[in-house]
């Protein structure tokens, strides 16, 4: 071992060998991927993070180091010293290196391994809980490493972007205080002020409007955030955000500041970067269209508004959503024939999303057909076919309720049939930007108005009137990006008077104590001078995910969390020892 490392240095790493590098004598390092004893010679793939080498211990060539391969096995770590030489026309085309091979002259084994509890491999066949018992290992897998990698590029490119624009890299508190508002937070309890408690943050969202205040101007961070909430498939309990703020800016600036960073992430990872400006969508457009506001762009099927022609339709589910406010939409289905089953089954999923039921007709010739059919008098008919572009061979899709429940249904069903249909081009990127949200919703729970972003979102000027009477028609100065139908990053630009911001907050219904106890110290800051300021967030795991086609964001981040918060390779959240407890003055309840 003293001779390799010490004296022999790696040369090429084992993806980089081609033809013009026969004759060379190279140094490789790396782990056993596979071994083959044929007989007379030994032959293994040799594996580091750049790909794979075939190394052949041959006993006419080198005795000694053919006599010590016929000991190591895989996930072995080595280190060989050979030469390149020609497969001639035992060319493997599998792989970049296939047209050679190393003749092995000497060989080190760095450290022995026990046989793994599953193959190193993409197409593993192995439990996501086993991979992520022994992550290290599954970490070895070329598929996962590759996502790693362009990872790293992107966030590199995140990096180089923002700083060429003026942005400051400046890092802010992971203990702070508790202000909960959305997710739960985590809590650190305070050994030197027993009793007493930091939270983690979910985003350092006040810490980067004090950084404006500071007049930093722009700033950003690549940055660690925690929120105690349910996961999902593209959720996490820590999560990394791309966060940004600026300074003297209107939406226009954040937003094409942000497109100019896709872009160049987008560009990092190898792809064409997408043209700008982005499409940009009110909130109330994207509902109404697509049934959702972070909207999937890539195909039609978009929702109609057919309320007003169905309102004196003898369907009295349609008459009836029309005459008390609610709403009735459908989309058109050309192309292709449902069948009575699959329209059942279509049924039961708008219902998940609350809808009463789905109802349809199929356009034929002669006129509508289908169970509501019968309830649809011609004039009616004709002025369906008419809003929606139907012809002979489509088959209409309703749901008729609360405009809430008409859009999670249908654009459930939309996005479904989407993909069912194949009507989702393969490798597109379709960005589109949705603004002018509510700046609050009413929690029916809780009975009051909550920030349907965060109580720092500025409304709009020309309703801040509303703030008093119809907080529920007030829009915000806020701004999401979505990327094929999952949202990546949401902003706003914020508050920066404190006159304003005591509007917003008794809106909220917070007291002037409960305002000076979550947010004392920027509204003092506030007093001394704060700039007109917005920014945005932006989720890179969510970010990687899509661009690289995971299923799943575990499968973007190096050590992640189950869908219960678990960590199954350290074993955390884990019981802690009864002193610890003691010196924090905590006591469990379990």
């Amino acid at each position: 071992m003293t001779e390799f490392i010490s004296e022999l240095k790696r040369t090429h790493s084992c993806g980089a060998l081609r033809v013009a590098d026969v004759g060379a004598e190279v140094v490789l390092f790396g782990w056993v991927h596979g071994r083959r004893d044929l007989g007379g010679c030994v032959f293994v793939d040799l594996r580091d993070r750049e790909g794979l080498t075939q190394v052949v211990f041959d006993p006419t060539v080198e005795s000694d180091a053919y006599e010590r391969a016929g000991a190591i096995r895989g996930e072995y770590v080595i280190g060989i010293r050979g030469i390149v030489r020609s497969r001639g026309n035992q060319v493997n085309p599998d792989m970049p290196t296939g047209e050679i091979e190393v003749s092995a002259h000497n060989l080190e084994v760095f450290s022995k391994a026990e046989t793994p509890p599953f193959h190193i491999e993409d197409d593993v066949d192995a439990t996501e809980a086993l991979r992520l018992r022994y992550r290290y290992l599954d970490l070895r897998r070329r598929e996962l490493q590759d996502v790693l990698i362009r990872r790293s590029s992107m966030v590199q490119a995140v990096r180089r972007y923002l700083v060429s624009e003026g942005f400051l890299e400046l890092e802010t508190p992971f203990l702070t205080k508790s202000t909960p508002e959305g997710a739960r937070d985590y809590l650190v309890p305070s050994r030197v002020n027993r009793g007493k408690w930091y939270a983690l943050p979910q985003s350092p969202q006040l810490f980067k409007q004090l950084f404006m205040v500071a007049g930093f101007e722009r700033y950003f961070q690549v940055v660690k955030c925690f929120r105690d909430e349910d996961l999902r498939a593209d959720r996490q309990p820590e999560f990394t955000q791309i966060d940004l703020e600026m300074s003297f800016v209107n939406e226009d600036d954040v937003l094409l500041a942000t497109e100019g960073l896709m872009s160049a992430i987008v560009e990092a990872d190898g792809r064409e970067p997408p043209p700008r400006p982005f499409p940009r969508l009110t909130y109330d457009d994207a509902l109404s269209r697509f049934g959702s506001d972070k909207p999937d762009v890539r195909f039609g099927l978009e929702l109609v508004d057919v309320t007003a022609v169905v309102r004196s339709s003898g369907f009295r589910v349609f008459r009836d959503a029309a005459e008390k406010g609610g709403k009735v939409a459908a989309i058109n289905v050309s192309g292709t024939d449902l069948s009575r089953s699959r329209l059942d089954s279509l049924g039961k999923e708008a219902a998940v999303h609350g809808a009463k039921g789905l109802a349809w007709v199929k356009v034929k010739e002669e006129g509508f057909q289908g169970p509501i059919a019968k309830f649809i008098d011609d004039e009616t008919a004709t002025g369906i076919r008419e809003v929606m572009g139907a012809s002979a061979g489509d088959c209409l899709l309703f749901v008729a309720d609360i405009p809430s429940v008409v859009h999670s249904a249908l654009g459930h069903v939309r996005l479904l049939l989407g993909k069912e249909l194949g009507l989702v081009p393969e490798n597109s990127l379709s960005f589109v930007w949705v603004t002018d949200f509510p700046l609050l919703e009413h929690d029916a729970e809780e009975d009051r108005w909550v920030a349907l972003h965060h109580p720092f979102t500025s409304p709009r000027a020309e309703d801040v009137h509303l703030l008093e009477d119809k907080p529920g028609e007030v829009r915000a100065r806020a701004y999401d990006l979505a990327l094929n139908g999952s949202e990546i990053g949401g902003g706003s630009i914020r508050i920066h008077r404190p006159d304003l911001q005591a509007k917003v907050f008794r809106a909220l219904g917070l007291s002037e104590e409960e305002q000076r106890a979550k947010f004392g110290f920027l509204l003092d800051a506030f007093k001394y001078g704060a700039p007109p300021h917005g920014g945005i967030a932006m989720g890179m795991d969510r970010i990687v995910m899509l661009l690289v086609g995971a299923d799943s964001i575990r499968d973007t981040i190096a050590f992640p969390k189950t869908t219960r918060a678990l960590d199954l390779m350290t074993d955390a959240p884990s019981e802690v020892d009864p002193r610890q407890l003691a010196e924090l003055g905590v006591k469990s309840l379990s």
